[in-house]
């Protein structure tokens, strides 16, 4: 394997990881451009500024005349002058009209939307640079909000009176105990309880490959008859395979088995310095392409359905396309879970991509071989910082309360890291040169596009996605020439996947595109497609078996001549790694 050069000046290197460590990851160059290119431009539009100030004044003069009124009158009831955004729920508790805590609160939310007006719409600033500006306001803001702090959250002082106090000393505690373990490097408190192989991730299986990258998991038959075409599942390797393991009551695993599929599992290695120096290519072959050899040899015959999730879903599609492109006729099917295979429209996450930060983030991951999982975590949470880190504040910390952990919260906190060059690539390659959608990617000598593609795709998009936008994810319909089946559900990035029958409050919308039919803009495809309440789970069964031949009999658990035995049981052992 070709060793990867670093940068070529060791003090640059070691100069931006240090400042990587104080910046979280995030480059000063790209947030200072992105600031000077907005206060330029909008120092230099004074009509913007007078309309913006114009606004300001009226939504004061009618914050002043509420407030008045409030302040003469405790028990005076009306509609407040300023509403919060619908996702906002800092101040749905009633205490909030009341004085003088509605001024706290509108106050806020009247300096909220002027600093909206004054980053949003401002002519001739690059967009990058105008919504980083807009994301930087409303962290600054976030942290600000009445809601943080105890003097001025009429919720928390009443827990405070209610429990004499009790509330600040158990939240004292919680904080010090969270302070403990993220110093030592301990999973969050709770997540003791779901331990991979034990609570979680208990589906039978074996192990049946191991490389250096993956270990390949077959999970055991419950029924008396399984398809022929076993399923391949290609995780992303941002996060532990199990969350589509999770308990049993909520695993994707077993209710396929349970349907007379035939699983296999993708488990991805925790890279350290020693992976440094592998690549998406080294992913498609070590990873999607040798558990495929190895399916097909202990279920030798039919084709494969393969299923990719998020990152694992683009990685998938590279190796599909490779296959199409080489004459390769392996795969049944193709499904992608809130996977994106173009990233001009990836929503929020651009932020943290572009030509400045990828070149600082790869001086950082250039130094120790890996991007720590810490930093990715960290500008997740970000994306989402009132429900992920200033409401777990005042919640855990000052009303003295313990969210108990669950599956799926537990898993999140299981984070991986990601190796220099597969990384590095990523970031360059697909999110920020879009390579693949326009035709440029290289898996050595074969260029690859979505159009090389020749399997039919079922694809998922989630409603409320901060990672995968389903419009970005809904593209699929777009750039390939295959019949794509679209399937559209409630919840996120996560929770809109697990999301198994039984779960309540769950809908989806789902349409078929027919290869070479004219293309339907993604607002249209919606108000068009009827909802249809329950778990997606059922739907996507149901295609996977009309594209299945009948149930016939049971599999080998590896086969052991074909040089693929049980190495040991699921949940194996890369998934424990930390």
């Amino acid at each position: 394997m070709t060793k990867t050069i670093p940068p070529a000046n060791p003090f640059d290197l070691m100069l931006h990881a240090s400042e990587g460590r104080l910046t979280g990851g995030l480059s000063p160059a790209s947030a200072a451009l992105a600031y000077l290119d907005w206060a330029l431009h909008l120092a230099n539009a004074p009509g913007k500024r007078s309309e913006i100030l114009r606004a300001a004044l009226a939504r004061q003069m009618a914050l002043a005349g509420y407030l008045s009124a409030l302040a003469v009158d405790h028990t005076k009831e009306g509609a407040a002058p300023i509403t919060p955004r619908p996702e906002d729920h800092r101040f749905d508790d009633p205490a909030w009209q009341q004085w003088p805590f509605a001024a706290y609160a509108q106050s806020f939310l009247a300096t909220e939307q002027l600093w909206d007006e004054l980053t949003k719409g401002i002519a001739g600033v690059s967009r990058h640079h105008l919504d980083l500006v807009n994301f930087g306001v409303r962290q600054w803001l976030d942290m600000m909000s009445p809601s943080n702090f105890l003097a001025t959250n009429p919720e928390i002082i009443a827990r405070t009176h209610e429990t004499g106090g009790q509330n600040l000393v158990t939240g004292a505690r919680h904080f010090f105990e969270d302070l403990m373990r993220e110093t030592e490097g301990k999973p969050p408190e709770g997540a003791e309880q779901f331990r991979p192989g034990h609570e979680v991730a208990v589906t039978p299986g074996q192990v049946v490959y191991r490389n250096e990258l993956i270990e390949l998991i077959q999970y055991t038959p419950t029924t008396d008859k399984v398809h022929p075409e076993p399923i391949l599942i290609v995780p992303a390797w941002i996060m532990k395979y199990y969350i589509l393991d999770l308990s049993p009551k909520n695993s994707m695993v077993r209710y396929l088995v349970q349907q007379g599929h035939t699983v296999f599992m993708i488990s991805w290695i925790n890279p350290d310095e020693e992976e440094r120096d592998f690549s998406l290519q080294t992913y498609v072959e070590k990873g999607v392409l040798a558990a495929l050899d190895a399916v097909q040899a202990i279920v030798p015959g039919p084709k494969v359905h393969a299923v990719g999730y998020c990152i694992g879903g683009t990685l998938l599609s590279l190796a599909a396309a490779l296959l199409g492109k080489t004459g390769q006729d392996r795969l049944a099917s193709l499904t992608l879970f809130a996977a994106q295979i173009d990233f001009t429209e990836a929503g929020e996450i651009l932020l943290f991509v572009d030509d400045s930060q990828v070149a600082f983030l790869k001086d950082m991951m250039a130094e120790r071989g890996y991007l720590d999982a810490g930093e990715m975590a960290g500008a997740f949470e970000m994306l989402r910082a009132n429900d992920l880190i200033w409401s777990r504040i005042v919640h855990d910390y000052l009303m003295g309360e313990r969210r108990p952990l669950n599956d799926l919260m537990a898993w999140n906190a299981d984070v991986t890291r990601m190796p220099y060059q597969m990384h590095s690539q990523y970031l360059q390659k697909l999110f920020l040169d879009n390579d693949f959608s326009e035709g440029r990617f290289e898996l050595g000598d074969v260029t690859v596009a979505p159009p090389d593609i020749t399997t039919p795709i079922f694809a998922v998009g989630t409603e409320h996605d901060h990672v995968a936008p389903w419009h970005s994810v809904y593209k699929v319909t777009l750039l390939t020439d295959v019949d794509v089946t679209f399937l559209l559900t409630s919840g996120g990035h996560n929770a809109g996947i697990v999301s198994e029958p039984g779960h309540p409050r769950r809908h989806y919308r789902i349409g078929d595109h027919c290869a070479n039919s004219s293309f339907v803009p993604p607002k249209k495809w919606f108000n068009g497609t009827p909802e249809h309440e329950g778990s997606w789970w059922p739907a996507w069964q149901a295609w996977l078996a009309k594209r299945s031949g009948k149930p016939g009999p049971l599999p080998q658990m590896g086969r052991e001549e074909a040089g693929y035995p049980p190495l040991c049981p699921a949940p194996g052992e890369y998934v424990l790694q930390r």
